[in-house]
């Protein structure tokens, strides 16, 4: 591989990682999807490759495709529930994420909500949804018919909309109510806590078997602001607690000297949060923390 062929992958490494995410919902497997599919540009140098964009997304789609069915019989024995990995939003590895839409798409709750979705409708709705291939091109991608894909994309939406998370626009708004969640899940106000919740707020801890957490899911405000407060009270070295941009939005990050412990991503509606996702495991924060920069506050 010459110079100039590697300046033309680099060029488009960013925008592969960022689809690779989409697709796996796993950043140290996005990396390893992009790395893979460096290997075959390589390898494939001497080809005659009219359109690389075209060329190196239908080998990481595919590959990634392939690697979600393989992914699903891992999870069904992974120790409680599964979460994706956080990536902080100041890093720029997501991609352009200007708009309320944009934003959505990479949330937490949203790429949990993909979870439900085959790999090949995980594809179309990624390919089309966030990074706006028609379906012709799609399905060339993924060797289909248009109509296919059509199909599919049909299918992914009918899933994820029953159940599409409830996602604030605005971002002073949360931060303001993260605030007001550290001030009272530090000094254990109960109350405090119960008066930011939905009735029916969930709590989903991933801690991956690895960490002490909720291995299911923790229902009614009450019961979260209890287990939360518990959770809060535990003693840390070298314990630092924040609201930084993740995925999009932002969320309470908790570092031990330095090294991420927590990532915690809410679901806000009428100004209460109605859903929490808590990442604990420290595999899905390995990524976060070598690569994590603070991304300027939105006032």
């Amino acid at each position: 591989m010459d110079a100039s062929e590697l300046v033309e992958f680099e060029r488009h490494r960013p925008r592969l990682f960022a689809l690779a995410y989409r697709m796996l919902g796993s950043a140290s497997e996005a990396e390893d999807a992009v790395q893979e599919t460096y290997l075959r540009w390589a390898a494939s140098a001497n080809a005659e490759i009219r359109s690389p964009e075209a060329w190196l997304t239908t080998i990481l789609v595919n590959l990634c495709r392939s690697w979600l069915d393989s992914a699903r019989a891992r999870r069904e024995t992974y120790i409680g529930p599964w979460l994706p990995e956080p990536v902080a939003t100041g890093a720029a590895e997501l991609g352009p994420l200007e708009s309320v839409e944009q934003r959505e798409l990479v949330s937490l709750a949203f790429l949990t909500l993909l979870e439900r979705l085959t790999p090949a409708e995980r594809a179309v709705f990624v390919l089309r949804e966030a990074f706006g291939y028609a379906h012709r091109e799609i399905a060339d991608m993924l060797d289909l018919t248009e109509a296919n894909s059509q199909q599919l994309y049909r299918r992914a939406t009918q899933h994820v909309r029953e159940d599409r998370p409830r996602f604030d626009p605005a971002p002073a708004h949360a931060y303001a109510l993260y605030e007001k969640f550290l001030v009272a899940a530090g000094s254990g106000d109960v109350a405090a806590l119960e008066a930011m919740f939905t009735a029916d707020i969930v709590s989903v801890a991933d801690g991956g078997g690895k960490i002490n957490a909720a291995r299911r899911p923790v229902v009614g405000a009450a019961k979260v602001a209890h287990y939360l407060v518990k959770l809060f009270a535990t003693e840390i070295p070298g314990l630092s607690v924040g609201v930084e941009d993740v995925n999009g939005a932002p969320a309470i990050v908790a570092r031990s000297h330095g090294t991420t412990i927590l990532v915690l991503a809410a679901e806000i509606t009428d100004d209460r949060m109605a859903a929490l996702r808590l990442v604990a495991n420290p595999d899905k924060l390995a990524y976060f923390t070598r690569t994590d920069t603070i991304a300027p506050r939105t006032a």
